[in-house]
């Protein structure tokens, strides 16, 4: 039996941080040193001041079932904050907006919410290789097949869209974009935006943009998908939907609270799938969600941390510093078990690249020779980690 004749659960590998886990299994870190836990996208930064009164104020709503779309005070918060950041003249809360708990179960949902495989002739999801792994969970478990965009140096690690044939363009249902991208950091300009919206619209399929760290940027705010959409003139960003989430942009990963927002039919759809399976968020933290979606001055503050933390880790590490997005993704010699050494000797966690891509159909995995560390405890910490990796590679080097 192969691969595609087993259950689809099966087919999906090992989640990265099982996977690392089970590479440090057994292993004790340095204890000279503190841990420093870079291996997960976690902010670590002080909670913004209004959270626990509004909590206090409505705690109450913990009594009530919330609705599954999200009541219509967030979904209009969100609907004003999409509007400021991204110039859209207009986005209607109510038809184009939905409430999601965080992006991951939403940009999971949305491949089974869009693909229907048993009658369509279109199979394939197209996504980057290195990506975060729900992109490609939520293929395979849709029935779809994954189309890997190889983000290699060459191309800045932007997903190669150039060259690949009108036939698979013609059987592609949905093409999954993250910008900043996690893990390298790439974003996406109007040019790319433009380019891949023009085959949307000629081939016919969706475009899904993962925008959750459209909020952490080292020098110029990223482009929207929806705001490219608006100034080609597709203002009902029709084929197009957006994840954006409070996990990064507030640096609240513990409120599960996000957002999906775009095309109206496929909200519809997007809402009706999400009647049978999305979970509610609770009433209190909706309001808590609303609140932050309004309030930029935490954001600004979070961002600073963040500009902060690169210039801090790569004044000492060197090389460049990413776009976007708080990971810098680096190339090392053999990484997983320079994660095992930076664990043992550096008492660092970190991830392998390998662990945050898959393998093409030649068997080459687009994240060996790198590893992806999250600068998510401000700029003491960031220097750090970079002292103690640049150790690490030192040390492999001179091996």
């Amino acid at each position: 039996m192969n691969k595609h004749e087993q259950h689809r659960i099966k087919q999906l590998g090992e989640y990265p941080f099982t996977r690392v886990r089970k590479l440090l299994d057994g292993l004790t870190p340095n204890p000279k040193l503190e841990l420093i836990d870079a291996g997960a996208g976690e902010p670590r930064l002080p909670l913004p001041d209004f959270v626990q009164p509004i909590l206090t104020e409505h705690l109450t709503g913990f009594s009530r079932y919330p609705t599954i779309i999200g009541n219509d005070f967030l979904r209009q918060a969100i609907a004003d904050w999409l509007k400021r950041r991204f110039s859209l003249r207009n986005i209607d809360a109510n038809s184009q907006v939905l409430s999601a708990n965080g992006t991951r179960e939403a940009l999971f949902a949305a491949a089974h919410a869009l693909i229907n495989p048993e009658c369509s002739t279109k199979p394939w999801v197209m996504m980057p290789n290195p990506m975060y792994q729900i992109y490609l969970g939520a293929a395979i478990t849709a029935g779809a097949k994954a189309y890997l965009q190889p983000c290699t140096a060459d191309t800045g690690f932007a997903p190669d869209i150039e060259g690949i044939a009108d036939e698979v363009w013609q059987n592609t249902a949905l093409v999954y974009v993250c910008s900043p991208s996690n893990p390298t950091g790439w974003v996406a300009d109007e040019a790319y935006y433009t380019k891949l919206l023009t085959l949307a619209e000629k081939f016919n399929f969706y475009v899904l943009a993962d925008e959750c760290y459209s909020e952490i940027y080292y020098t110029h705010k990223p482009i929207g998908l929806l705001e490219v959409a608006q100034t080609m003139g597709n203002v009902d960003y029709k084929r197009c939907l957006v994840m954006n989430s409070l996990s990064k942009r507030s640096a609240l990963p513990g409120l599960r609270s996000g957002l999906i927002a775009g095309d109206a039919d496929l909200i519809a759809l997007f809402a009706k799938f999400r009647s049978y399976t999305g979970p509610a968020t609770p009433l209190p933290l909706q309001h808590v969600a609303a609140a932050a979606w309004s309030d930029e001055t935490h954001v600004q503050r979070n961002l600073q941390v963040y500009r902060d933390s690169l210039d801090a880790f790569f004044d000492v590490y060197g090389g460049e510093v990413p776009h976007g997005s708080f990971f810098v993704w680096l190339a090392v010699d053999n990484e997983q078990e320079f994660v095992r050494r930076a664990y043992v000797e550096q008492a660092v966690k970190i991830l392998p690249g390998s662990y945050l891509a898959t393998e093409d159909a030649q068997g080459n995995n687009a994240g060996t020779g790198y590893i992806r560390a999250a600068l998510v405890d401000g700029p003491a910490k960031a220097a750090d980690l970079a002292r103690r990796l640049k150790t690490c590679t030192s040390t492999t080097k001179a091996r």
